[in-house]
């Protein structure tokens, strides 16, 4: 199955984002990484790389960040181990995630599920 990895600066951001997700997507794999070792606020590039790795189940992993550094210490995690199925999102994190968890959970294709998120970019709330 296609995993989501949630990036934050702050874990319980990342947190809340996946629990919503799971209401919606249960069956899912989504990992949350947040903040620095010592829980304060920011992106640590190896915590975001195992939990690149717990993500992973084998059909590759959606990404999805919240600010700028959580991109670039995503990008340098992936630098360790490249896969093309691991792929960062550039939409807005919470409706990227939902749409994304939704479309995994209906057994859409990595494809199918990207094109999904990216369909969702411009969406007005209103």
């Amino acid at each position: 199955m296609i995993g989501i990895l949630l990036v934050s600066h702050v874990q319980t951001l990342a947190d809340g984002l996946k629990e919503l997700a799971q209401m919606i997507a249960p069956d899912v794999p989504i990992v949350a990484v947040g903040g620095l070792p010592d829980g304060s606020a920011g992106t640590d590039v190896e915590r975001i790389y195992e939990s690149l790795q717990k993500a992973d189940q084998g059909d590759g992993v959606l990404i999805f960040m919240d600010l700028g550094s959580a991109v670039m210490s995503t990008e340098m995690a992936l630098e360790l181990e490249p896969n093309e199925n691991h792929r960062m999102m550039n939409c807005p994190m919470v409706e990227g995630t939902i749409v994304a968890a939704s479309a995994i959970q209906a057994g859409s294709s990595m494809d199918e599920a990207i094109d999904l998120v990216e369909s969702q970019k411009n969406v007005d709330k209103f």
